[in-house]
């Protein structure tokens, strides 16, 4: 990753070009991206209202609620562990956890939770919204819940309980809550602090973007049968939401793009993982089909590969996530770059993530 960087700007005009377009035409009504190359921020490209209401503009500063894009914080905090030698990839759950192992999920390990496949995809029926600040409850309840599979022989997305399960094993395993390891590991040292978030304090809610909902809620879903509704609709009412916002639940997250991108950047140049660690992490495995929207998937440990809009195999040194409504993180080992796109309208697609990830990509290429 040592490769030098020059500055960019005519890539900082193509992206910024592009969200000044999305605004104008209304297609979006507030936007942040950032890239990083080889640890060097090259876009930082901000458009927008932060909160029509009041008509406060979007800054770089800006924290939004992301919704599962914020599963790529979690990720990193799990590689940490093993890091640190907390966790392996393949610790069972049950010995941090034995509560755990009711009904035949003994066999899960840190590395079934990474790749979906332990086998609790949906959240308890007894846990709604208002309980995912009660984490005693909700880590309880999933813990009592019986697997739709064997753990580790089938992946199907786990939408909320996937933070729960590793931040219940990093909670046992450093007596801390995912909220203060983000910090300890991530934010302070890199600099990033008010930049990333599991659970936004009461003074930084004012900093917040505010969501806006596109279009009334979908149709249900082929997912309807698995996750509830409030787990596969993600609405702004839950974004907006100040008990959700400080609340820790680290299968969601809070955060700025600089911010993110920034930290996926320093995952790739060896700040946070070593080479080796990063070249088993970002390996491929799981691959198969999705028990929960029945599409296939190719997993890493903690991510599935390949960049949006493409198949896993046409690119398979990226891995990210991408956030409910249309957010959009993604790092490429390739090319030693870290993207990332927030939003405040919540939209149906990800048309803006990927217009604006292509573009990136390919204007990489030729610069290359």
């Amino acid at each position: 990753m040592a490769e030098p960087v020059t500055p960019m700007p005519a890539l900082q005009e193509k992206v910024q070009s592009v969200l000044d377009e999305l605004i104008a035409t209304g297609a979006e009504t507030g936007l942040q991206v950032a890239v990083y190359r080889y640890g060097a921020l090259v876009v930082d490209a901000v458009a927008g209202l932060a909160d029509s209401q009041t008509e406060r503009p979007v800054t770089s500063q800006t924290p939004f609620f992301s919704f599962s894009a914020g599963k790529v914080m979690t990720a990193t905090v799990a590689h940490l562990l093993v890091r640190i030698g907390a966790l392996r990839y393949d610790t069972p759950l049950v010995d941090l956890w034995p509560e755990f192992g009711a009904h035949g999920k003994a066999t899960a390990t840190l590395r079934h939770v990474l790749t979906h496949s332990v086998g609790v995809p949906a959240m308890p029926r007894v846990i709604g919204p208002a309980d995912l600040a009660d984490w005693s409850r909700v880590c309880g309840a999933i813990a009592d819940a019986e697997p739709r599979w064997r753990p580790g022989t089938r992946t199907g997305y786990h939408a909320f309980t996937f933070g729960f399960l590793v931040g219940e094993a990093a909670r046992r395993a450093t007596g801390e809550p995912m909220r203060h390891l983000l910090h300890k590991w991530v934010s302070d040292p890199l600099g990033l602090d008010g930049d990333l978030f599991f659970g936004v304090s009461r003074t930084d809610l004012a900093r917040l973007a505010r969501l806006e909902d596109s279009a009334p809620p979908a149709a249900a879903s082929d997912a309807a049968g698995v996750l509830a509704p409030w787990e596969r609709q993600p609405i702004a009412a839950m974004g907006n939401s100040a008990d959700i916002l400080q609340a820790d639940i680290p299968s969601v997250g809070t955060f700025t793009a600089r911010g993110i991108a920034a930290m996926n950047a320093a995952v790739l140049d060896g700040r946070l993982i070593d080479a080796d660690q990063l070249a088993e992490l970002t390996s491929p495995a799981f691959e198969g089909t999705d028990q929960v929207f029945g599409n296939h998937t190719r997993l890493a440990l903690g991510y599935p590969l390949g960049r949006i809009g493409t198949r896993p195999e046409e690119t398979p040194t990226t891995f990210g996530w991408v956030g409910g409504g249309g957010s959009y993180v993604y790092a490429d080992t390739a090319t030693g770059t870290s993207f990332a796109m927030t939003k405040t309208r919540l939209t149906p697609h990800f048309n803006t993530a990927q217009r604006l990830a292509d573009l990136v990509a390919a204007e990489l290429r030729i610069d290359t």
